[in-house]
């Protein structure tokens, strides 16, 4: 008799915790009542039932404090992420753009997915990465690195220098940050993207994150980077070169009209199958299929990816794709 409102505060609404409490308290006087048992007895039976019934009461309405707050607070951390990472444009510069984002869970909805796209004197300049970690700590490294590549993206005049002043940015963003765990190292992979400004052209330079993907003509060809390079924030720039043949060159790779630079972040390849196996675009249905602008790309590589995990991907997907538009004549 106990036992029930108890469960059914921590589970059910106040109004039928309200009803789990007073049945309780019916069935233990009725089977007081018929038993026999002496006034004494019925007295202590409803004294305990009805006071553990208040109890369930006052568990259901702290829960359900609780949850307003909350979601309160998720819904304040979720618009600070979209202020950080709004919506671009369908179209910047030469190419057709579009985003896709993907909680693995609707309750965690601050993650370190990061993406951004702005348009230059050098070009289309392009970043998606993920931060290390999730929660308020990756929300400021997301800050940092969406705000170094917003500042500098207008100014450095190749994406190598590009990628060594977010490097310093990072750094110097990590030693200031009081939220961060001292006994570790924060990093952020990222890949910078820059598509010429007739969008015949997209040089790369990848920092350690999974590797881009050409859609062109029903097939999909992952552009592996040609020289290996370590994720941004981890201080490298003060002991590596700033100019040289040292200094890695972006790769350079054309961009056909109807061709489209497919970006993502990990949750997107190692998102995992019920048998361990990772998902891979390049052996999924994506491949054989003629996607005409980017947002059909977008959508069609996020149902796919839920099909593969059948609903349980373990991580946040950050998607980005961009197309160059055919111009008449």
């Amino acid at each position: 008799m106990a036992a029930s409102p108890l469960v059914a505060g921590a589970m059910l609404s106040f109004r039928f915790t309200t009803g789990f409490a007073c049945a309780a308290v019916a069935a233990s006087v009725g089977l007081d009542v018929y038993r026999g048992r002496p006034a004494s007895a019925l007295v202590v039976d409803l004294a305990v039932v009805g006071l553990i019934g208040i109890l369930a009461l006052a568990v259901n309405v702290l829960l359900e404090r609780q949850g307003r707050d909350l979601a309160r607070s998720r819904g304040v951390a979720e618009a600070a992420q979209l202020a950080m990472l709004p919506q671009p444009a369908a179209r910047v510069g030469p190419l057709a753009v579009a985003v896709g984002y993907a909680a693995a869970h609707a309750e965690a909805r601050i993650g370190g997915d990061l993406f951004a796209i702005h348009d230059t004197p050098f070009g289309v300049r392009m970043l998606i990465g993920d931060v290390r970690g999730k929660g308020l700590q990756a929300l400021a490294s997301v800050s940092v690195a969406v705000g170094a590549f917003r500042q500098e993206a207008e100014y450095s005049p190749g994406l190598t220098t590009l990628a060594e002043r977010m490097d310093d940015a990072l750094s110097r963003g990590d030693e200031r940050n009081l939220l961060a765990d001292i006994s570790t190292e924060d990093f952020t992979t990222a890949l910078l993207a820059e598509v010429s400004t007739d969008g015949g052209v997209v040089r790369l330079i990848n920092r350690g994150h999974p590797a881009p993907y050409l859609v062109h003509e029903g097939r999909l060809k992952r552009l592996d980077p040609s020289v290996a390079q370590l994720p941004l924030g981890m201080g490298l720039s003060e002991i590596s070169p700033r100019s040289g043949a040292d200094v890695p060159l972006p790769d350079v790779l054309p961009l056909p009209v109807g061709a489209l630079l497919l970006m993502v972040t990990d949750g997107v390849t190692e998102a995992r199958n019920r048998d361990g196996v990772f998902y891979d675009p390049c052996l999924s249905r994506l491949v054989g299929r003629r996607f005409g602008n980017p947002e059909s790309l977008v959508s069609a590589l996020i149902a796919d990816v839920h099909r593969w995990t059948e609903g349980g991907q373990q991580d946040d997907m950050a998607i980005l794709a961009v197309t160059r538009i055919a111009t008449a004549g």
